[in-house]
């Protein structure tokens, strides 16, 4: 088996390749991600993916043991990843990954130091998120409560979906996962769980509050079966909503608005923080409401403010 099979498939691949030394370390550091970190199942996969390729590599060059492990091995095995044509992007991921995986064999007493310390690695192009204009949103609620006049349970539901979105900000996820009891209806407060098994508490205003009590008060009860559970948002048949219908109604009404981009869910969520910076929102409490663990992450934003900013400049100032 190649190094670029075993870079497609994971730790099952690395388990052909690897002696029984990596793959007992392996073993355990997923139990460390999983178990400890409380990370998420695809965060798991793309960290013990990355470090199986590295771990491969190192085997390769004759390192089985992880004390043998230097900062030699990780720059050739990043080097050997931007020479197959990895995108800056994904080469960043994987040092992110490799300095991961080597402060934990540090901290664990497996390796006498951590040679990740000193790992740098390509700074990633980080693009604009697509947005929309406040306008925008805008055209997008009406679309959605106009077809919701009839006063169907999924038109009500949509509405819901929709308004919360954008007024809290919360992942695709966030919102699916919600329940009954995670809504403090008198301060307006959704408790939200976000990555890592983290939760936080995200306020929301009066057109989602009533969009919300419509929903509750006309719209759930009519889906609602025994196998419902106490699910906020439900599905046609009565079950949860899942994250594929969310993102399949925000695209469909986001279609409505003439030329607007086309975003999903998460568009929403972009568009949201931009409009709460441009509105003069402090950036540490955006962060804290969409649940970023770095302020580094929340700082995108701002540079969609300021890009924004600058073409307004351009086009109205008589000496731009």
């Amino acid at each position: 088996m190649t190094q670029e099979a075993a870079d497609a498939g994971g730790q099952e691949a690395a388990e052909d390749l690897l002696p029984e030394t990596w793959i007992r370390v392996l073993g355990d550091y997923e139990d460390h991600l999983r178990l400890e970190r409380d990370l998420s199942p695809h965060t798991v996969r793309a960290y013990t993916g990355d470090v199986s390729s590295l771990l491969v590599h190192a085997h390769r060059l004759g390192i089985d043991r992880p004390e043998e492990l230097d900062l030699r091995a990780l720059r050739s095995w990043l080097a050997l990843q931007q020479t197959r044509g990895g995108a800056r992007t994904t080469v960043a991921r994987r040092a992110t990954a490799a300095r991961v995986f080597t402060g934990w064999l540090a901290r664990s007493g497996r390796a006498p130091a951590d040679p990740g310390a000193t790992l740098a690695s390509p700074r990633a192009h980080r693009t604009l998120p697509a947005i929309l204009r406040a306008d925008e949103v805008e055209s997008l609620l009406r679309a959605a409560v106009e077809a919701a006049d009839d006063g169907s349970a999924l038109g009500l539901r949509d509405v819901c979906a929709l308004e919360l979105l954008y007024a809290t900000g919360v992942r695709v996820g966030e919102l699916v996962g919600l329940d009954l009891d995670d809504v403090d209806h008198d301060r307006r407060v959704l408790r939200v769980l976000g990555k890592g098994g983290k939760e936080r508490s995200v306020p929301f205003g009066a057109p989602a509050a009533a969009a919300l009590d419509a929903w509750l008060r006309h719209g759930r009860s009519s889906l609602a079966t025994p196998s419902s559970g106490p699910a906020l948002l439900l599905g046609a048949r009565g079950g949860r909503l899942d994250q594929r219908a969310v993102r399949t109604l925000v695209h469909r009404r986001v279609q409505q608005v003439p030329g607007a981009p086309d975003v999903g869910p998460h568009g929403l969520r972009h568009s949201a923080a931009t409009h709460l910076l441009e509105g003069g929102a402090d950036l540490r409490a955006v962060q804290e409401l969409l649940g970023h663990a770095s302020l580094a992450t929340t700082q995108v934003y701002t540079h969609v403010s300021t890009d924004r900013l600058r073409r307004a400049y351009r086009q109205a100032h008589p000496r731009a």
